[in-house]
């Protein structure tokens, strides 16, 4: 792909997640199917296709035989099939098993998988089938014509120092014209957050609400775990007025993965995921299962959990949104895997109507909209779209009022229950009253990195890497509010609530502290762009390739 002023396609498709590619596949076979030629063409910022891809995951394997109906189920990358399905109630000892799996928590006939490896897989098929597929390429900006509306958009310019002043080698970005653009760029899109702002495409919906994952890939001394054991546990380390939960998936080749999911939603400004992960796995049976074993990767990524109500207007003029860049994620299933596929396959749909009747106004556009509530999406989301709302206030009331969505068909007995944004969750140190994260764990940080592991390890295993010569991907909306309110009033939370020790916090010899951003450790799980509270911070894309470099998650 020469690095010229402008190319033109059909269809651009950001993102090379489960979602872009089933668009790209599904829309490929639609237009040969009616004898129509378009260029469609996948970009993705990743230095490879699944680089940047990571999920727990057990898939539903049922979409994957509508997505290709002509491969066979076993010749997909799907590792183990899920043989044994637990929830554990943890305390900080021991725990009891659930003598019930909560509705819709079954993995009875799924497959545990490498979500890296399937798209993999899938963009080989994609490419198959015509597609043009661009990993490396990481894409900064949306194009909008005179009318203001989209089309295409621009990757970022490269060989620019700190200060984007242009350096010996600098290349501009690329323009990428087409007439159809798909945001698929996975959870909390930086340009598809811009086109939802821009458009107001949140408007009458709730805010979309996230979690955090920490993951670790471990190998464990055989028969540690069979292939296909599942386990979630409940409870320690967090305690009632944090949502969220651990799993444990056995793989096969005596691999198991790990990881700790909590809410972003808490009010401790110094509440750290990626440390409670690793006091998670010093819980003895944790421990246990792992004695023995060697780390192999680490990951991170946060997850879209606003649920049906805060799902945005997923079209506009010239322009979709599908995968997790929309939001869709059946909660308390945590399943999104099979959604963001149905949602590329609804729009691919929507595509070709739009080719052959040669209109992507919002007027032919809308019927994706009308597409997702006859599908499955509206199906499984519905019935639970007050579901991560109710654990806002507690796991307590939510467990209550999760009862009541049971009896009432989803609707609980007080209709649509709004939520803030994570970020206004924070409180500050003083109006924290709770008993602080540090506090409650000030004995357990102190990591072996042999069971447990700080931050930096952890990002080793990731295999992140960034350019040293180019803009800061990361910034400080308002340096002056920053330092008055986000560190005097709050202890700057970022450094806690990010999982790869990218920020830093520098008291110089009069006192003052400032904030150090270390961008070259970032594992893109935006984190940093949801929970920090005032004006925060915002995540843009890095230069095309960096980033982590995810082989197995």
């Amino acid at each position: 792909m020469n690095n010229t002023n402008t190319v033109l396609t059909d269809v651009l498709i950001v993102g090379a997640g489960p979602s872009g590619l089933a668009t790209a596949i599904h829309l490929a076979d639609l237009l040969k199917k009616n004898d129509l030629e378009r260029r469609i063409l996948v970009i993705e910022k990743g230095a490879s296709i699944g680089s940047h891809i990571l999920s727990g995951a057990v898939i539903r394997p049922a979409i994957l035989e509508e997505l290709l109906p002509e491969i066979a189920l076993a010749a997909f990358p799907l590792d183990a099939s899920v043989s044994k399905d637990t929830l554990w109630l943890f305390n900080s000892s021991g725990g009891v098993k659930s003598p019930m799996h909560p509705p819709g928590m079954s993995n009875k006939g799924n497959y545990i998988v490498s979500l890296g490896q399937l798209c993999r897989f899938l963009a080989i098929k994609a490419e198959e089938k015509g597609v043009e597929i661009y990993p490396g390429f990481a894409v900064s900006e949306v194009l909008y014509n005179d009318q203001g509306k989209i089309r295409g958009a621009k990757t970022i310019d490269t060989g620019v120092d700190h200060h984007g002043k242009p350096l010996e080698n600098f290349q501009p970005g690329t323009c990428i014209e087409a007439q159809l653009t798909i945001f698929a760029e996975g959870t909390r899109g930086s340009l598809t957050k811009t086109v939802i702002r821009k458009f107001d495409l949140q408007k009458g919906k709730n805010p979309q609400v996230y979690s955090l994952g920490c993951k670790e890939l471990w190998s464990v001394p055989e028969g540690a775990i069979a292939p296909g054991e599942v386990y979630h546990t409940m409870g320690y380390p967090l305690n009632l007025h944090e949502f969220g939960g651990g799993f444990i998936y056995g793989l096969n080749n005596n691999r198991v993965a790990v990881g700790l999911v909590a809410g972003l939603d808490y009010a401790d400004p110094i509440f750290d995921v990626h440390a409670a992960f690793q006091i998670w796995k010093t819980h003895p049976k944790i421990a246990n299962l792992l004695k023995g074993g060697k780390l192999l990767e680490f990951g991170a990524k946060t997850l879209p959990e606003g649920g049906y109500y805060s799902l945005p207007q997923c079209y506009t003029d010239n322009a979709l949104i599908v995968g997790d860049s929309a939001g869709f994620l059946v909660m308390p299933a945590l399943k999104g895997i099979h959604l963001a596929i149905r949602s590329g396959l609804l729009a691919a749909e929507t595509a070709i109507e739009a080719f052959s009747e040669e209109d992507f106004s919002e007027k032919t556009l809308q019927r994706y909209e009308t597409k997702i509530r006859n599908s499955s999406i509206y199906q499984e989301m519905y019935p639970v779209r007050n579901f991560r709302q109710a654990f806002a206030k507690g796991m307590m009331t939510g467990g209550w009022m999760y009862g009541t969505q049971l009896l009432t068909g989803g609707a609980g007995f007080v209709g649509k229950v709004k939520v803030h944004t994570d970020a206004n969750a924070t409180q500050t140190v003083t109006e924290f009253s709770g008993k602080s994260f540090k506090k409650r764990f000030s004995q357990k940080t102190d990591f072996d990195k042999r069971l447990t592991f700080d931050k930096a390890t952890d990002v080793f295993y990731s295999g992140a890497h960034h350019d040293e010569q180019q803009v800061c991907h990361l910034r400080v909306n308002n340096p002056v509010s920053y330092e008055e309110v986000n560190i005097n009033q709050y202890d700057a939370p970022c450094r806690y609530f990010c999982p790869a020790e990218v920020y830093e916090i520098h008291t110089g010899r009069d006192g003052r502290k400032e904030l150090r951003i270390h961008s070259e450790n970032c594992m893109h799980c935006k984190t940093c762009d949801i929970k920090e509270p005032g004006d925060g911070i915002t995540w843009m894309v890095p230069n095309g390739g960096n980033g982590p470099d995810y082989q197995n998650m």
